[in-house]
């Protein structure tokens, strides 16, 4: 028999579970909107035909290739994207107490963009770097920088948060030089490695879903299985490991996780920012702060956010495209002022 006190924390439940399942709604209806807007419109009803005959290998007519072939890789690439940044601002905010912290904190984007520049300019003269290829060279590249920032940041036995940011700020410094040089060293790619900089998903193809979606849906599975632990996070690292959690390995291996979903979105959409910055901090205003439900929540939204980031970027001075990094920056400024206005308020 139910009391009293049972039910408002039952009604409660699920009434924390509702947004994310609304969120979810939202992001097929968005995902199946975009997928008909282009150059060629499609009606929704004509977008869902073309999935289930994409699913079932009976393709036919103009509307079933441009849907398969064209825009839904490019959709669900952007979605993929969007969530893994997400899921990685919620780790590095989590892990350092702060809605400030994004997934570049550590220096993934500079390493990133130094590996995709090393290409971009050198891949006629060292053909073994055609050979690799651009995403797995700019993964590569995001995790060593990384491993680069903890060595340097070790302590002993322990890796302080205040060490871990400086050797970012310093290694992401030294490799945004080095990229620098290169652009001004080989004018001629200049432009494309610019362009790859700020991102885009015009190169979008199920080949780079395949490529990425293992390293995403391990790295979400892992941060989502860490929600409990980084509830207790919130509490100081003293009071965390007092009641049991291994703090030092967890940050280790969190941030390891969260850095290596940081490097899949990268290596194939180029440099993206804000998102791992806004989607997070955006959600846990909305619902709270715990990570239970805030982690897929995060997930959720910042596909949503991406997919409709990319839909603006291929759409507003069609048929060209604008970088989608032009996108979310115009979001993202704003934001990162208003957080800053409030980091007074906010817990360091």
């Amino acid at each position: 028999m139910q009391t009293t006190a049972t039910l408002p924390r039952k009604r409660l439940t699920r009434w924390r579970w509702t947004p994310l399942l609304l969120s979810v709604f939202l992001l097929v209806a968005v995902m199946v909107i975009a997928s008909g807007i282009g150059s060629v419109s499609i009606t929704p009803p004509e977008v869902l035909r073309a999935v289930w005959h994409g699913l079932s290998g009976e393709l036919s007519g103009v509307s079933d290739t441009i849907i398969w072939e064209i825009r839904l890789p490019r959709i669900l690439l952007a979605a993929l994207v969007g969530a893994s940044l997400a899921l990685a601002g919620v780790a590095f905010q989590g892990l350092f107490r702060n809605p400030l912290a994004d997934p570049y904190l550590l220096g993934v984007a500079s390493g990133a963009g130094f590996g995709a520049s090393l290409v971009m300019a050198f891949a006629a003269a060292i053909p073994l770097l055609t050979i690799v290829g651009l995403p797995l060279v700019t993964f590569v590249f995001a995790l060593l920088t990384v491993t680069l920032v903890m060595i340097l940041a070790r302590q002993g036995h322990k890796v302080p948060m205040v060490s871990l940011i400086l050797a970012g700020v310093v290694v992401g410094s030294s490799f945004t030089a080095a990229t620098s040089f290169i652009l001004l060293a080989a004018r001629e790619q200049a432009a494309g490695v610019l362009a790859w900089l700020l991102g885009s998903f015009a190169l979008a193809s199920w080949a780079k879903i395949a490529s990425v979606l293992p390293f995403v849906l391990i790295a979400g599975v892992l941060i989502m299985l860490s929600s409990r632990a980084l509830n207790l996070i919130q509490l100081g690292e003293e009071q965390a490991l007092q009641l049991g959690l291994p703090v030092e390995s967890f940050k280790l291996g969190l941030i390891s996780v969260a850095t290596l979903a940081t490097a899949a979105a990268v290596s194939v959409s180029g440099i993206i920012g804000f998102v791992g910055l806004m989607v997070p901090h955006a959600v846990r205003l909305a619902i709270g702060p715990d990570h239970r439900i805030l982690s897929p929540m995060s997930a959720v939204i910042g596909a949503v956010f991406m997919v409709l980031a990319d839909l603006f970027a291929r759409s507003i001075i069609s048929p060209a495209e604008l970088p989608i990094g032009i996108i979310t920056a115009l979001v993202g400024g704003p934001f990162f002022l208003y957080l800053l206005r409030r980091q007074p308020q906010v817990r360091s």
